[in-house]
This record gives C-alpha cells, sequence and structure tokens, in this order.
C-alpha cells in the first residue's frame, strides 16, 4: 500500500491521544471521589484540554508547514509523555490540569498535521472522505480501549491504584514517538512563499469568508454535543443510574464503540447517499434519542447496580446515540478540506481544531452545571438545541461548499 509506514504512524498517533484526551471524564469521577472537588470544579479539565488545542491552534497552524508536520507530531509526542509522568508522581487535581494542558497543547500539533496530511495521501474527494473517516474511527476504537484500560487499574483497597494507568500511557507515547521517528515522510509538503506573518493573516481572512463560518459553527455545534454527552456519561452512568464505579466507566465505552461503528459505516454510506441527506437524517435520529429514550432515566433504580445483569435498558440504548451523530465531524470536514486547495488545507484545520475544542469546552461546562444544579437526568436534554443549530448550518454549509466549488 502506498504511504502505508507514514499511515500507520498516523493511526497510531491518534490512537494514543484518543485515549488520553478522553480520559478526561474519568478523570473528572476520580477527581470528584479523591480530591474532594465539585462537579463544576471538575468540568474546568475540559477547559485546560481544549483550550490550549484552540490557542495553540490559533498561533501555530500557519506555521506548521514550514516547521515540518513529522516534526510538529514529535514534539507533541514528547510533551504529553512529560504530562503523563507529571500527573502519576503528582497525584493532584493540579497534576491533572497539568497534565491535560500538555495534551491540549500537543494535541494541536498532531490534529493540524494528520488533517493536512491526509489531503497529500489522496487524490479525490471519496477517497479523502474515506480516508478521513477511517482514521476518526480509529479514534473512537482508542477512545472505547480507555474505558477498559482505567478500570482495570482501579482498586477498591488502593485509592491511588489508578494512577498506574499513566506509566503504561508514558510506555504507549514512547513506542509511537520512535515509530515516528524512523518512518520516512514521502510526501512533499506544499509551504506559503509568504512570510508567516502572510500566512498568519491569510489564515484570518479564510475565517471572515461564509464557508468558514458555517463550518466552524457545524463544528463548534458538533462537539458541543459529542463531548457534553462523552464527557458526562461515566457520571451519568453512576450518578444517575447508579452503576458502580467500574461500570460507569465500562459503560461509556458503548458511546465510543457506536461512534466508532458510526464513522465506518458512514464512510461506506457516502458513496450512495449526499453527505447532507446523510447527516440530517442522523441528526433527527439522534433527536429521537434524547426524547424518547432519556426519560426513562428519570425511573432508574437508586439501588447501587454491580452486575451487567441488572443495568437498566437506558444504560445500554442512549449511548447508541453515538452511532447517529458519529458521521457529522468527519463528513463535514472532508466535504471543506476537499472543496479548498492543498496549501490551504493547514489553516483550514487551525480552524477546524480551534472552533471545535471550544464546542468542547463549553458544552462540557454547560452540562457540568447542569449536572449539579438541574440534575443528570434532565442536563442532556440541553443537546436539542445544538443539534437543531445544527441543521440548519449545516444546510447553509452545503450551499456555500457548492457556491465555492463552482467559483473554483
Amino acid at each position: 500500500m502506498k504511504h502505508f509506514p507514514i499511515k500507520l504512524a498516523l493511526f497510531i498517533n491518534y490512537f494514543v491521544f484518543a485515549i488520553l484526551l478522553n480520559s478526561v471524564g474519568i478523570v473528572i469521577q476520580q477527581s470528584l471521589a479523591n480530591y474532594g472537588v465539585s462537579a463544576t470544579e471538575a468540568s474546568i479539565l475540559e477547559a485546560f484540554k481544549d483550550l490550549p488545542i484552540a490557542i495553540v491552534s490559533f498561533f501555530v497552524a500557519s506555521f506548521l508547514p514550514k516547521f515540518g508536520y513529522k516534526n510538529s507530531m514529535l514534539l507533541g509526542l514528547a510533551l504529553v509523555f512529560a504530562g503523563c509522568l507529571t500527573m502519576y508522581l503528582g497525584n493532584s487535581f493540579g497534576s491533572s490540569k497539568i497534565l491535560f494542558l500538555t495534551i491540549g497543547v500537543a494535541f494541536a500539533f498532531i490534529k493540524v498535521s494528520v488533517y493536512s496530511m491526509i489531503g497529500l495521501f489522496t487524490n479525490s474527494k471519496e477517497e479523502h472522505n474515506s480516508f478521513m473517516s477511517s482514521i476518526e474511527g480509529f479514534f473512537m476504537i482508542g477512545i472505547a480501549s480507555a474505558y477498559f484500560l482505567f478500570p482495570a487499574f482501579f482498586d477498591a483497597n488502593d485509592p491511588n491504584g489508578w494512577l498506574r494507568v499513566y506509566l503504561l500511557l508514558a510506555a504507549l507515547v514512547a513506542v509511537a514517538f520512535f515509530l515516528l521517528l524512523f518512518t520516512k515522510v514521502e510526501v512533499e509538503t506544499p509551504k506559503s512563499s509568504g512570510s508567516l506573518s502572510d500566512d498568519f493573516v491569510g489564515m484570518l481572512k479564510m475565517a471572515a469568508l461564509p464557508l468558514t463560518i458555517f463550518f466552524v459553527l457545524s463544528a463548534f455545534c458538533f462537539v458541543m454535543v459529542e463531548q457534553g454527552i462523552m464527557t458526562w456519561l461515566p457520571t451519568f452512568n453512576q450518578k444517575v443510574l447508579s452503576l458502580n464505579e467500574t461500570l460507569s466507566v465500562q459503560m461509556a465505552s458503548i458511546l465510543a464503540l457506536s461512534l466508532a461503528a458510526g464513522r465506518f459505516l458512514a464512510g461506506q454510506l457516502v458513496k450512495k447517499i449526499h453527505w447532507l441527506t446523510l447527516l440530517i437524517g442522523c441528526l433527527l435520529a439522534a433527536a429521537a434519542v434524547v426524547v424518547f429514550v432519556l426519560p426513562s432515566a428519570l425511573n432508574a433504580n437508586p439501588q447501587t447496580i454491580h452486575s451487567f445483569s441488572d443495568i437498566p435498558a437506558i444504560g445500554f440504548i442512549f449511548p447508541l446515540i453515538g452511532l447517529f451523530i458519529a458521521p457529522i465531524y468527519p463528513l463535514i470536514s472532508s466535504a471543506t478540506l476537499s472543496a479548498l486547495p492543498k496549501h490551504l488545507h493547514s489553516p483550514m484545520t487551525g480552524l477546524i481544531v480551534i472552533f471545535s475544542a471550544l464546542g468542547g469546552t463549553i458544552g462540557s461546562r454547560i452540562i457540568g452545571m447542569l449536572f449539579e444544579n438541574v440534575g443528570g437526568a434532565q442536563a442532556f436534554y440541553f443537546m436539542l438545541i445544538p443539534i437543531a443549530i445544527l441543521i440548519v448550518s449545516l444546510i447553509l454549509l452545503n450551499k456555500f461548499i457548492k457556491g465555492y466549488g463552482n467559483a473554483a
């Protein structure tokens, strides 16, 4: 397979960061139990992860083609290796803030590089769409792995036992680093002939395009939904459905697995169904899950559940919302990027990452506040608002993608 070594390196990097990024829900749960913080205080971890992603992406997206995508990813891996060791040795809520700060900075380098390089390996919109869906699906498999990896280190007799997972994660990061280090990148990276300041100004001008405005609004709303649910699902399982600590985390893996399945499936369906038709259908189905399935959480058993056989049906059904929201992010990203010339992929990816990070932070923060003030069962109803906005935004995004393509 052409470019197989570097494609493999991209998949492994994305897999490792999937575990790290989306462990925030598990760390929030552990912080509530071990560090004496409130739900609102704990929700700040999402900001420590996402705001650095947004800020760093804003300043480096136009610079990365000159620095080199491979060098950027190596720098990101080195940073997060240090963050894992800090969490293990520090064992405090402050250490968890440092961990997610390093993860956020590192992922800014990783994601801008990965998304920009996809355009270098693909030669058509269909190929770009397929690879984007595949790598995002693999990302979800990494997330699902986290829901089993972390509980494997839970120890009822040792509240600090879960921290040993960070030694294993540091080892995985080291493996990813050396694999990438010795992998040759056999594609030519398009570089702007202008100065760094010219490239930065160009990215700011791109942000004012109608195509960009409706894309970032779509990405913002989607991530608000996805991260709001994903971050707080372990806590929802424990506080609302009364699952024990281990089961509450393991059952959250259903969401990640359904997200992975939805993205792999969408990669095939989009070959036969227009992406806009597919996504609107998915969003309507997701809204139906919230409206018709979530109310049963109000009647959950208050007794703590220790066995899979005792888990109420909602514990299995509600996470399947991932099947319907899964295709949105890779398909809108691919549709937008493939409409642009390749030298604009890096700055556009920077904008993707910035507004995705902001959406994740705001979504998680709002759900955390709602959890504390109105209860977990009612908190997820908020997701109907960004879903409605997203449907309108996607229709307008498709209009401007067509207009941009005709103009080009």
